[in-house]
Order: structure tokens, then sequence, then C-alpha cells
């Protein structure tokens, strides 16, 4: 019997996904729980395992074409006996090294299928099978384009790019007459400026997960009342507790003391203060949630990713630091799970550690607010009439103005430079 692969509910937001890449390949036997096809969201990779033993039947959605939730893109023929052919197939491949010693052609075809899972002991990325076809008729070699797809895969823009570019190199003198065709295209130049040194411009298709991306983050700005308020902090107290027990706290918990901690508790406790910055609007109603989930913008293999802290309340600073340690290392190899990226009350953005001074960064639906951190700098400040040189933060909150009123986000926002300026009160819970 078929059993239909159909790409799973991946959360409220998610409505289409691409496919990343097939494990398996068609006639291929799988054992139930193993993972069949890798799907790729705007937030993480999800791995489809197999929901019976047999035979993978049919791909009905190839590497890198887009699906929607719910749409069938495979079939497995359930409880099919592994077929002969299956295991003469891997052994088929295993001439792959031979054929790389003498450049022949065809038999470059068959280990084409395994290129796409593994890098090449060269360094050549890992590229799609519908990259590979574009490059074999280019004549590009692979392991000269530089791939966008997750873990460095070589995805079908990436060789059309890759294609498109290799000819421009050598060939300004011959194709003359294209820039003459190409000319009329931009109405302000003349024909002339096609030719100008410098003045060349690249169009490459947005990839369907940079769609996914740009459509989310436009409604969020159009289905809420989004608003910023601003107000800075000086990082003393909390960089000299910082700098007088890391040694300790590293030693003790086997972690860094980090400043996202802190940010994270001043954080916790703003909210208990203005509980509508932790609410969300559902149709006619306000939901008061009573925990607080944390979402840590942290940078990975393939974008932002904003993975949940879970009941921020209940941790200590140790647990937290290790959480977002664990998220980062993570992130950076795309191991971050769905489940660790849905959800979230409330959210803080790191923009300061690539240089940021200011930023109204933008809410995650349905939460309220986001918390934007920026880049600590030593400023002249007035301090009981005197000048002095401070290290200061610019703090930024953008809250959704339908639930949350401007007098409960200032108080807020200065309710955790309170608290960042005096750390002891984390202590004390007030």
């Amino acid at each position: 019997m078929a059993v239909e692969l159909k790409v799973p509910q991946s959360g409220e937001s998610i409505t289409e996904v691409q496919i990343g890449q097939w494990r398996k390949s068609e006639g291929d036997y799988v054992d139930v729980d193993e993972v069949l096809v890798e799907i790729e969201t705007d937030k993480a990779a999800i791995e489809l395992p197999a929901p019976s033993s047999g035979i993978l039947k049919k791909i009905l959605k190839k590497n890198g074409e887009e699906a929607a939730v719910g749409d069938v893109i495979g079939l497995l023929e359930e409880g099919a006996a592994p077929a002969d052919g299956a295991k003469p197939k891997a052994e088929a491949a295993k001439p792959a090294p031979k054929a790389a010693e003498k450049p022949a052609e065809k038999p470059a075809a068959a280990p084409a299928a395994k290129a796409e899972t593994k890098t090449a002991a060269d360094g050549a990325p890992r590229v799609m099978p519908s990259a590979q076809r574009v490059l074999a008729q280019g004549g590009v070699d692979a392991a000269s384009v530089e791939g966008s797809g997750p873990g460095g895969r070589v995805l079908k823009e990436d060789a059309q790019r890759a294609v498109a570019e290799a000819p421009a190199a050598p060939a300004p003198a011959a194709p003359a007459p294209p820039p003459a065709p190409r000319a009329p295209e931009p109405p302000s130049a003349p024909p002339v400026a096609s030719d100008e040194p410098g003045r060349e411009e690249e169009v490459v298709a947005m990839t369907p997960m940079r769609k996914i991306i740009a459509k989310n983050l436009v409604n969020a700005q159009q289905n809420a009342a989004l608003l910023t308020t601003f107000n800075e902090v000086d990082m003393t107290a909390v960089m000299e507790m910082r700098g007088h027990f890391k040694d300790a706290f590293l030693k003790k918990h086997g972690v860094k003391l980090g400043f996202m901690s802190f940010f994270v508790r001043a954080s916790v406790e703003a909210l208990k203060a203005i509980p509508a910055v932790n609410a969300r609007i559902d149709g006619n109603h306000i939901v008061y949630r009573k925990y607080h989930d944390i979402g840590i913008a942290v940078g990975g293999g393939r974008g932002l990713v904003v993975p949940i802290l879970r009941n921020a309340e209940r941790l200590s600073f140790a647990e937290i630091e290790a959480k977002i340690a664990d998220f980062a290392e993570r992130a950076q190899k795309n191991k971050i799970e769905l489940s660790e990226l849905q959800g979230g009350t409330f959210t803080i953005s790191n923009g300061g550690i690539y240089g940021s001074m200011l930023s109204t960064p933008i809410v995650n639906p349905p939460q309220s607010g986001i918390l934007g951190m920026h880049n600590i700098q030593e400023r002249a400040v007035v301090i009981d009439g005197q000048i002095v040189a401070r290290p200061m933060m610019y703090l930024a909150l953008t809250y959704d103005h339908r639930l949350v009123d401007g007098r409960e986000a200032v108080t807020f926002l200065r309710h955790i430079k309170d608290v960042l300026e005096r750390p002891e009160r984390l202590l004390l819970e007030i």
C-alpha cells in the first residue's frame, strides 16, 4: 500500500516550505523512522522520518522546490521488501573515486546523487541534483561555486548565477551584440552606460526562504500598530560585577558569564511589572501569559534564528548562559529544533554584537514587544554635576500600540534600565 508523505504542520505562522534535501532516492528501501527528507522553513530545517518501513516509490517534489503545508511530496510503498537493485545501487557508487581520477563525462552523472548528501574530499560544496544539471550544461566546475543553502549546499539559483557569470569574464570582446539589446532596459541610462566599467548589475531570483521571510516581515508591520521607545543604560555596574565574578562563575558552572543573562532577568522583572508587554491579542480578547518565554536572537548557518528560553523566570544566571551558549553552537550547525523556535512571549535582539548603535526591531507576531540591545560605548555623561566617561548602551523597545500604552512601554524600559544600573535589585526582586 502506498503511503502519502505530506509536509507537516510546522507552526502557526508557517504555510509554505522548501524541499531542502532528499536523503533517499526513488527505489531505495527505508526503515521506519529513518529520515527521508529535510524540509526547510524560514525558521529551521525539519527532518521528515519514514512513517513505516518500505520502498520510496515516488518523489513528487524535488530538492529546492516549494511546497505548502499538507502537500504530498512523495509516496512510500509500505511493507515492501528491499529491492535487489537497492544494494547494487549503493555499490555502483563505489567506483566514483576512480571516476574522479579520469575526466570521464558519462560516469559523472551516476555519482551526482551522492554529491548532494556529502561534501567531496577536495572540499567541493554539496550540490543539489537540479544545480548539478545546470552546472554540467554550463560546463562549470561545482568546486568553484559558493553555495547559499544550508551547510553550504549549492542550490539551483547558485548554479544559474555561476553559469551566467562564467562567460562574462572571458567574453567581453566576443559578445559585443548582447549589450546593445540590454541597453534600453534602464530608461535613464544611455546605451553606452552598459559598456562603462564598474556599472554592471546582477539580477538574482529570491530564494523561496527569502520570499517567506520578506512576506512575514511585511505582515508583521502591516498587522500591528508598531511603535518604538528608547532609553539608555549605564553598564558600569553590570560590567564591574561581570569582571569581578567571571572567573569564579566559569569555574563553578563551566560556562562564561555574559551580558545576556542580565538582560533576560531584567526583562522578566519588567514583564512581571508591566504584564501587557507579555500579553497577546486574540480576536477581541487579550491573553495575559503568566509565564515568560523569552526569545533570544542568535546568528546561525542559515541566518538569524530566535530559539526560546522556556519559563525564563525559573532559570538561574548559569542556566540562562548555558542554554544561550547551546543555542548559539547548534544554530551554526543548523541543529536548532523547530519546537525550540515556536511560541515565545517576548524577544531580545542584540544588534550590538554587530556594532549597531541604534535600531527599531520588528515585533515577532503574535508577541507584543521586542527589546533591542546595542553597542556599548564610552560616552560623556553628567553625574552629580561632573562630566565623566561611562560605558553606555542605547535600548529600544518596539511594542504593539494596540495593546501596550505609551506610558506602559516607557515604564517597562525604565524598569529594565533601573535593574541593570543596580543589578543587586535582582537579588531583592524589587
